[in-house]
């Protein structure tokens, strides 16, 4: 999941290096919708990791 918003990311940037400001506000958007997600699984997962078997 982190891959994809790296992914995204790069795809912004490179929108907006060439003028396609639409592309590159889309593509920041999903980007930042998948490290808040990837941000939130992994804290998810820390959490229930910790916890000892019954």
């Amino acid at each position: 999941m982190l891959h994809y918003a790296v992914v995204f990311f790069i795809v912004a940037i490179i929108a907006a290096i060439f003028g396609f400001s639409g592309i590159a506000g889309a593509a920041t958007g999903i980007a930042q919708f998948l490290f808040i997600l990837f941000l939130i699984a992994m804290v998810v997962s820390l959490l229930l990791g910790r916890r000892p078997a019954i």
